[in-house]
């Protein structure tokens, strides 16, 4: 969205943009033009979800329907955020990461029309606040990001949740939690995971984490990782990414993991694979992609090497164990932006990088525009499945249709210029029969 277009929303819908930027609880407003800039770059670089766009802002299929939206709050999200606005919603949105927020982006988006609670590095008690007057607007519809949102819906305010009708779901973590939920038979209404679409896996967690990971590991840090060893702790889809990316970058990749094939894969693609104690006598650099808890703890940090420095890669800031690093450690202090030293009672130093948190957002600026441009047109997509369809579907988890997962990967390869085979007719008997 250009900023010409910009200027014409503002003036055709001055009472909404008004009363959006007087709920919002953001840093400042001033700031705003300086967050449409990133905006208008982001549209600029995601053809099918300005595709989509131009079909939902006639449409107007969300009309009357509230949407409440945590997700990393920065400028490509804003987008997504702006399309579901065009689809006929009221928009409000907050974010799932107290260090990804940008609060340029905040403010470009207060003054769209979209109601915006989020600062950049809240206190955990201003983080919760914002996530709950997200919900007290009574949302219609939900899009979460590690199921924050959906945690407290049903754990402390089912009293927001009588009009949520379903959402779904971008990340891992929240999909872990929900299965939790729906296994308990306390799921309420549905939700789609659309974490586990299969072109997210490809191109998300695969190329978009793959190459976000190194940027904000190499823009934080300013060290060449040619001729280091990385230790990537998971070989999930995240972890191929960020064990490919390494490896592209001239680095010797240790892989651990739990799961036996998965490690097989890791063997079979080139990389060594042992366990996270031996890999913690190596690594230069580890990266934690599991969605767990203290996959890097005490006994692995009495074996790291001096200057040995540790990313977290998945939602939350639990896989590396910070509490114990703090216990062990007689000294910490901040040596560059994003970068916490804790001297060892030995004289070891040890790097932290941006708290733990997720080091793509948290000290860079998360997936490229095309990658995203697939991921929120299929969170569009489904969000709208989910509205048509959620009396059918109930109080459960779904995959991803495969209809709309397919249809996403063909307007981008629309939009690139690119054209696929097709089955001819004889073909399609062909499969369809039992016969030869």
């Amino acid at each position: 969205m250009g900023s010409e277009r910009y200027l014409e929303f503002e003036m055709n819908e001055g009472d909404l943009l008004m009363n959006s930027i007087e709920r919002s609880i953001i840093k400042d407003i001033n700031l705003a033009p300086q967050g449409r800039l990133k905006m208008d770059w982001a549209w600029d670089h995601m053809p099918v979800l300005r595709r989509l766009r131009e079909r939902l802002s006639t449409e107007k299929p969300l009309l009357g329907q509230k949407v409440v939206i945590s997700l990393h709050l920065e400028a490509k999200t804003a987008c997504l955020a702006e399309l579901i606005r065009d689809a006929g919603a009221e928009v409000t949105i907050t974010g799932s990461n107290p260090l990804s927020t940008q609060d340029d982006v905040c403010a470009a988006l207060a003054s769209s029309g979209v109601t915006v609670f989020a600062k950049y590095n809240p206190s955990p008690e201003e983080y919760k606040y914002h996530l709950i007057q997200a919900l007290e607007t009574m949302p219609d519809l939900i899009i979460d990001d590690g199921g924050d949102l959906i945690s407290i819906l049903h754990s402390e305010r089912p009293d927001l949740m009588a009009n949520v009708k379903g959402g779904c779901e971008e990340t891992t973590t929240g999909i872990l939690r929900l299965r939790a939920l729906q296994k308990s038979g306390e799921l309420r209404f549905p939700m789609v995971a659309v974490n586990d679409a299969y072109s997210k896996f490809l191109f998300d967690n695969r190329y978009g984490t793959g190459q976000s990971v190194w940027d904000g590991i190499n823009r934080t840090t300013n060290l060449v990782v040619a001729g280091k060893t990385v230790v990537v702790i998971g070989y999930g889809w995240c972890g191929r990414g960020v064990a490919m990316r390494a490896k592209g970058l001239g680095a010797r990749v240790i892989v651990t993991e739990v799961d036996a094939i998965k490690a097989t894969e890791a063997h079979m693609d080139g990389f060594t694979v042992m366990p996270t104690e031996e890999a913690s006598k190596y690594g230069d650099f580890f990266v934690t992609v599991t969605g767990n808890k203290g996959v890097i703890n005490r006994e692995h940090f009495a074996h790291m090497k001096d200057g040995a420095i540790l990313a977290n890669a998945g939602h939350f800031n639990v896989e590396i164990d910070i509490e114990t690093l703090e216990e062990l450690s007689v000294h910490k202090q901040t040596v560059r932006k994003d970068i916490e030293q804790y001297t060892l009672e030995d004289g070891r130093k040890i790097y932290l990088l941006a708290e733990g948190r997720l080091v793509n957002l948290a000290a860079g600026d998360g997936h490229p525009a095309e990658i995203m441009d697939m991921t929120f047109a299929l969170q569009a997509l489904c969000l709208l499945f989910v509205h048509d369809n959620y009396q059918e579907i109930g109080a459960r988890v779904i995959e991803v249709p495969y209809q709309l997962d397919e249809q996403v990967a063909r307007y981008f390869l629309e939009s690139n210029g690119i054209v696929v085979d097709e089955f001819t007719e004889e073909q399609k008997r062909y499969l369809a029969s039992w016969q030869l």
